[in-house]
């Protein structure tokens, strides 16, 4: 199979519905565009979420690090390409591209993935799902230079916000969406931040699930050179993710 082949190319527009007050893409909806284009790729490639769910299996994101020089402008037409990069047992590494309405390059990201089974919630081997065959929409020698994901540390107690899981906050899966979770991140940075700075680098790791109802605590800590370390966690102290921001 042709490396061309391989990767997805999807072109989006930033609606003003998608801007922010500086009129630029909101990191929220990238990441949102960002987790459609895995799911296109994937199903083009017979391994979509509707494939999946018919033999009671379905993706889960574990991790997703996202560096942007710049966001795109409201009106302003973008495209995302987005390629596996490998392959294991148990998890498997797809990377993006972010492209400008002149064709350049503005950003990268690279996210982790596992295939669980719906009912025991185990992950799958995605080595034996359909012969193995996964292995061969594997793309080699595209670059996506910019860190993976980190082990993310935080250690302060105080909590800097808490909420309660809402119908907003819920997905087909009945749990608290991916994308919720960068969004209520974000908003834990006053707006003076947003005015004065952008962000450069955001990642997180999602480790367990939350629901409709349970509350939510939010522990944000400033490592210093504009870098934040947050970690969620429900009422009864289980870690939910951890993210990492990183302003400039």
């Amino acid at each position: 199979m042709m490396k061309d082949n391989k990767i997805g190319t999807y072109n989006f527009v930033a609606e003003p519905f998608h801007v922010d007050f500086n009129g630029k893409l909101t990191l929220g909806l990238l990441g949102n565009h960002l987790l459609n284009c895995a799911g296109f790729h994937a199903t083009d490639r017979g391994f979509g979420m509707s494939t999946l769910n018919e033999e009671n299996y379905t993706w889960v994101l574990s991790r997703l690090a996202i560096e942007m020089d710049d966001m795109p402008n409201q009106y302003e037409k973008f495209t995302v390409q987005t390629w596996v990069e490998n392959v294991y047992r148990l998890f498997t590494d797809r990377n993006f591209s972010i492209i400008n309405k002149d064709g350049i390059k503005i950003g990268y990201a690279r996210s982790i993935w596992a295939m669980i089974n719906m009912n025991t919630r185990k992950p799958a081997d995605l080595l034996s799902m359909h012969g193995g065959s996964i292995v061969n929409y594997i793309c080699e020698g595209e670059d996506c230079p910019i860190e993976k994901p980190t082990r993310i540390k935080v250690d302060t107690k105080e909590v800097s916000e808490t909420l309660v899981a809402k119908y907003n906050d819920i997905d087909i899966n009945g749990h608290v969406n991916s994308i919720r979770y960068i969004e209520h991140i974000l908003d834990l940075f006053p707006i003076e931040y947003y005015q004065a700075m952008r962000i450069c680098r955001f990642e997180i790791a999602y480790i367990a699930e939350s629901y409709y109802g349970d509350e939510l605590k939010f522990y944000k800590e400033e490592i210093g050179g504009g870098e934040f370390s947050v970690e969620i966690r429900k009422g009864d102290g289980e870690v939910v993710c951890r993210a990492k921001v990183v302003w400039i």
